[in-house]
């Protein structure tokens, strides 16, 4: 079949016409932290390696994207980089950030990047806003505005977080009900875009498309690693966490630091784990005579987590477009595997 004809595949959005170029569909898997997905993409990746069939791993994972933070966002190890090409990994600097409105762009390229070497993509991580980036798209909200992010970070600095948060609820008591008060990122965000566009941010919520990136991607799956019992993931995080610990995580966040130009009003250092691992630090500068707390920093490194886990699998279960797998299961991965080669079979059988 030559390019411009068209055919059907059957995808997340039922049977309607794609291009050749999608003869070789996107595979997503998502899922929450300590759930599984990376050692899934490998696996994923090798098995599609014995069938002659190449693929390439986009990362979706906002952590995984500084330079220098390795330990503390379990970033893949160097053989496994090297075992199979990966992209979003290491792109900028811990000063920077890197909006949901990037990822997607570079993602549209990374795809047809991929394609063109004949190579399946697979989109791997659990940054969940991104995912929802992908499957609803975009909301056309105003840009960032430093000179209103500086202005709502001195009232910060003087009235605290909670005080802003009751001021977010004056005017957007919508988003203000969703937000915890010490949710300084997402309510100085709120803040912004109504003193930008006068409007608050759940109106920009109301519209949203229906259909998103993923569509004109050809995204055919989005395999959801989710755990049946939490009791099972609560045990891998704090295992893991436990690995970073022995692996040097804290000396790390020493380097971080040591930098200068770094603070925990970062996106990155909002990273957990990392906050509470700078909170520490800073407790030690503050009292160099004081005992370090290490198991103090270890209960909230995990507590933390567990959080996160919380939000991700929150956020998953409001995507129904989603294919869920008891990640759990003794045979959760031979599950995942068997479901996305018989999506890829599907999706080049259609291709003729």
């Amino acid at each position: 079949m030559t390019d411009g004809h068209w055919f059907l595949c059957f995808d997340l959005y039922g049977f309607r016409p794609m291009t050749a170029a999608h003869a070789l569909p996107c595979i997503a898997i998502a899922g929450p932290t300590a759930s599984g997905k990376t050692a899934a993409a490998l696996a994923l990746t090798e098995r599609l390696a014995q069938r002659g069939q190449k693929a390439e791993i986009i990362s979706v994972d906002s952590a995984l994207v500084y330079k220098g933070m390795d330990i503390g966002t379990a970033k893949p190890t160097r053989d496994e980089l090297a075992a199979v090409p990966h992209h979003l990994i290491d792109i900028i600097d811990p000063l920077q950030a890197y909006s949901a409105a990037e990822f997607v762009r570079d993602t549209q390229k990374l795809v047809d990047e991929i394609r063109a070497r004949q190579a399946i993509p697979l989109l791997v991580g659990g940054t969940m806003l991104y995912f929802k980036a992908l499957m609803d798209g975009l909301d056309d909200m105003p840009a960032a505005n430093p000179d209103v992010r500086a202005m709502l970070d001195a009232q910060a600095a003087e009235l605290g977080w909670p005080a802003m948060h009751a001021r977010l609820a004056q005017v957007d008591s919508v988003t203000a009900a969703r937000l915890a008060p010490g949710d300084s990122q997402r309510i100085q965000r709120a803040l912004e875009v109504w003193h930008v566009s006068g409007q608050p941010l759940s109106s920009f919520h109301t519209t949203r498309k229906k259909t998103g990136p993923a569509e004109q991607m050809g995204l055919a799956t989005l395999f959801s690693l989710e755990p049946a019992e939490r009791a099972w993931l609560h045990q891998r995080i704090a295992l893991r966490f436990d690995l970073m610990l022995e692996q040097g995580f804290l000396d790390e966040v020493r380097s971080l630091r040591a930098r200068g130009d770094l603070h925990l009003d970062l996106p990155s250092m909002r990273c957990v784990g990392y906050r509470q691992a700078w909170e520490v630090l800073d407790a030690l500068e503050a009292d160099p005579g004081k005992p370090l707390d290490m198991a103090g920093l270890r209960e909230r490194g995990i507590a933390s987590t567990r959080q996160l886990a919380k939000r991700q699998i929150t956020w998953l279960r409001s995507m129904p477009q989603r294919r869920a797998i008891a990640c759990d299961a003794p045979s959760a991965q031979q599950q995942l595997l068997d479901a996305a080669l018989a999506a890829i079979d599907a999706a080049q059988q259609a291709a003729g």
